[in-house]
């Protein structure tokens, strides 16, 4: 009896009339089962050395840098070799205005230095003119102790005032001097400072090619949008980070799975994951992490966990970067009996299957263990090699259901999934 269905022909069977299409029927498996949770992740290396731009750039008020050249990502690179070259266009401007400013500087400085002497020199000539004046002076006061009492009084008034003249530019002197030596040291501090600060500027400079640290492979760091740097790629000198020369003998693979599945994850579970560049070869590993929190993906609006799984004896052949199949098993039993899901149907809450025995079809009640993706343990109600149908016969209607002894459903309860 050939019946379409939704456009399509599917074979079906009177029970007790005709033999059921092979494709609609299966048998029970009996071995071991496996539930898994699978996603698609991305293999990452933990340990790795960074690959950073210029170091106290903003000393020398540089803090963003546009990536001019970088070698291929995968390149493998020795210790000291060129690895990524900085756009110097604004550092070049930098330094160019830092030499100005210094310039600038050792020109105060110099002028400050010639007025200070002159300044001092002028000081020292007027003490020693005061000098000579009081000399003169004291030999008119000693000439006039003969004179009449008012040319005496005259010679000891212009005495005094030759000494007091004396005292004021010996005053003046020392004032001018502390005057030049605060002077110079206030040009000579802002001198030293535009000396260090070009220093700074050059440090900086040769610090726009950046060398690699060590040997390894190079990685491309990713921007927050998940793009990988490159060429025209801006850093900043609060993240400098360009790449990373990954350690490949310690690689992990980080998967983000649904709120759902994060609960059937733990610590410690095994996993099998698969290359998406070579689906043939097979990677096993263990889950060493599973996030408390669920984090927003990019064009999703479901929360996800992340989820790191250590991969077990890595090998040359694996990059990081490259996308992972992971399959994580949380349940495992041995020589259980199993049938495709599609095979256990509900009715009032009771799962039975539809059981062939030689030309009959019977509505068996079955007792359900673990499922996963694709089938469901069967704990009562069918031996191993059992034939299920895949889908109701056509007169599904007029079989009624053999239940199981103890069962644990009760009659009559509402209908189920």
């Amino acid at each position: 009896l050939v019946v379409l269905v939704g456009g399509s022909a599917t074979w079906l069977m009177a029970r007790g009339r005709k033999p059921v299409d092979s494709a609609l029927v299966t048998h029970v498996k009996k071995g071991d089962f496996v539930v898994a949770v699978t996603s698609t992740g991305e293999l990452r290396a933990p340990k790795f050395a960074k690959i950073s731009g210029p170091a106290n750039a903003g000393q020398a008020d540089q803090y963003q840098f546009k990536i001019e050249w970088i070698v291929d990502e995968g390149t493998l690179v020795k210790a000291g070799d060129d690895v990524v070259r900085l756009d110097r266009s604004t550092i070049g401007q930098k330094l160019a205005d830092t030499e100005l400013a210094l310039q600038k500087a050792d020109a105060v400085n110099e002028q400050a230095s010639l007025d200070s002497t002159l300044a001092l020199s002028k000081a020292r000539d007027d003490i020693k003119t005061a000098k000579l004046s009081l000399e003169n002076e004291q030999i008119t006061l000693d000439q006039s102790q003969f004179e009449a009492p008012s040319v005496k009084h005259q010679a000891q008034l212009s005495y005094e005032k030759a000494l007091g003249a004396l005292k004021q530019d010996s005053l003046d002197y020392k004032t001018k001097t502390a005057q030049a030596v605060a002077k110079m040291r206030e040009v000579g501090s802002d001198l030293t400072r535009q000396k260090n600060k070009l220093q700074i500027v050059k440090d900086v400079l040769e610090q726009y090619t950046i060398k690699a640290p060590s040997a390894g492979m190079l990685i491309y760091l990713r921007d927050w949008d998940g793009k990988k740097k490159g060429v025209g790629s801006q850093i900043s000198s609060w993240d400098p980070t360009v790449a990373t020369l990954p350690d490949l003998t310690v690689m992990e693979s980080v998967t983000y799975v649904n709120e759902i599945d994060v609960r059937k994850l733990a610590i410690g579970q095994m996993a099998t994951l698969t290359l998406d560049a070579d689906p043939t070869k097979k990677l096993h590993g263990t889950v060493t992490q599973v996030a408390n929190s669920g984090v927003q993906r990019p064009n999703s609006d479901a929360k996800v966990f992340e989820v790191v799984v250590n991969i077990e004896k890595p090998d040359t052949t694996i990059r990081p970067g490259m996308t992972t199949g992971n399959s994580i098993q949380t349940f495992a039993a041995k020589d259980v009996l199993h049938v495709p899901l599609e095979a256990v149907l509900t009715e009032q809450s009771v799962p039975f299957v539809y059981r062939r025995v030689g030309g009959k079809v019977t509505k068996q009640e079955v007792e359900r263990g673990a499922m996963n993706d694709e089938e469901v343990i069967i704990t009562r109600g069918l031996d191993a090699n059992d034939e299920v149908l895949l889908s109701p016969p056509i007169d599904h209607d007029k079989i009624a259901m053999t239940r199981l002894s103890g069962s644990k459903v009760p009659s009559g309860d509402s209908a189920g999934g």
